[in-house]
């Protein structure tokens, strides 16, 4: 998870201002969530039932992240008791979910997913600070501090819908030193172990298993033009499946083997990667931007003394490119106004990579089509504005 957001003047052809409409559109907001301050966060309410049971809950303030992959919920804003997945000895699944900034450790377990006029049956989630499950193993810590609280996560959950199905694939399905160790099986609460957990219980992005509208999702948030308090949008499912979600004028960009395209900037070329997780535009570092770093109140972001402006280039493994443009405005002096939690020129560094974040998707269309499934723009897992 990463703090901070940035805002792109560029206008595309699927440019949209107008709230989506149908069966296949979930409510999105950005704003300052459900700690009241949280900086460009893209929330909406997920509804989690028990399988094959009318037991349903619904649940707010859950981020919307195109970064990851499948539904994670706080033990503290779940109150359905849900089936616990096993490993193959019979122990219960924990997963330790790895982010930029921190993990989250908590038991998998099954629901079934309601979003729009969507559901997805059947679908391994993970249950984030389970009181049960309160030890976190050092080889999960050591990957980052663990978000296991509401004030630390800034969040009732995450829901990842990006490019992918499982949320880590073949390397936690093998045995052995290459697994990086997100699943574990725990005879007991602080005995847990490193396991190879099979792809299909993975954690897994719920929009692959709906029963239409499966192949994607687009984005669907208006322009902003100046620090505000709130910005409403639209999280439409499929990519060409329905009148509402057609690519239009959008380009779609092919993603490489690790699931990103090329961010070229001053003639270098970068791994970038299109995240409304991100709540900034993180991207390389001051030495290379030129752009300052803010002091250690706002650590993490960019404190140019006046506004910067940033232009780089998309290119996709299908060598289609376009050109973007950004400004970068101060973080302490964006910040100052507590009202706002709407920021469309603020930034922060991530070294060697461009994190293209949520202010990005301001005003514009954005697809992310998951992987193996046919679209009108190709086969995913691709990214199209």
């Amino acid at each position: 998870m990463l703090p901070g957001c940035g805002g792109s003047k560029a206008s595309n052809a699927s440019s949209s201002s107008s709230p989506a409409s149908g069966t296949n559109v979930q409510a999105i907001t950005v704003n300052a969530g459900p700690t009241g301050n949280y900086a460009n966060g893209l929330f909406t309410s997920v509804t989690v039932c028990a399988p094959g049971t009318s037991n349903c809950q619904t649940v707010s303030g859950v981020l919307v992240d195109t970064g990851s992959y499948g539904l994670r919920v706080l033990s503290s804003a779940l109150k359905l008791s849900l089936p616990q997945q096993n490993d193959s000895g019979g122990n219960p699944v924990v997963e330790c979910a790895q982010f930029v900034l921190g993990i989250t450790w908590g038991p998998v377990k099954t629901a079934e997913i309601k979003l729009g006029g969507e559901q997805a049956n059947s679908v391994p989630v993970e249950v984030i600070g389970d009181p049960a499950y309160s030890t976190v193993p050092a080889g999960c810590s050591g990957h980052g501090t663990p978000q296991q609280t509401l004030a630390a996560l800034g969040a009732n959950g995450i829901l990842g819908v990006g490019s992918f199905i499982a949320d880590c694939g073949s390397a936690c399905a093998a045995s052995g030193s290459g697994n990086p160790g997100f699943y574990y099986g725990c005879p007991t609460a602080s005995s847990c172990q490193i396991i190879a957990e099979p792809v299909s219980q993975q954690v897994q992005n719920p929009v692959a298993f709906f029963a239409a509208d499966n192949n994607g999702v687009m984005v669907q948030l208006p322009a902003v033009s100046a620090s505000t308090a709130s910005v409403s949008g639209s999280l439409v499912f499929g990519i060409g499946t329905q009148s509402n979600n057609s690519l239009g004028g959008a380009k779609v960009f092919k993603l490489d083997n690790f699931g990103n395209f090329t961010t070229t900037y001053k003639s270098k070329a970068y791994p970038g990667f299109l995240d409304t997780g991100s709540n900034a535009y993180f991207f390389l570092d001051s030495a290379t931007t030129g752009i300052t770093d803010c002091p250690s109140q706002e650590n993490g972001f960019y404190c140019p003394s006046s506004p910067a402006s940033v232009s780089a280039t998309n290119t996709g493994a299908n060598s289609t490119s376009s050109n973007v443009s950004f400004t970068v405005d101060n973080a302490a002096t964006l910040f100052a106004n507590a009202t706002d939690s709407v920021f469309p020129t603020l930034a922060g560094p991530n070294a060697g990579a461009f994190d293209w974040g949520l202010p990005f998707f301001f005003g514009r269309n954005v697809f992310t089509a998951i992987e193996t499934k046919s679209t009108p723009g190709g086969t995913g897992p691709f990214w199209a504005y």
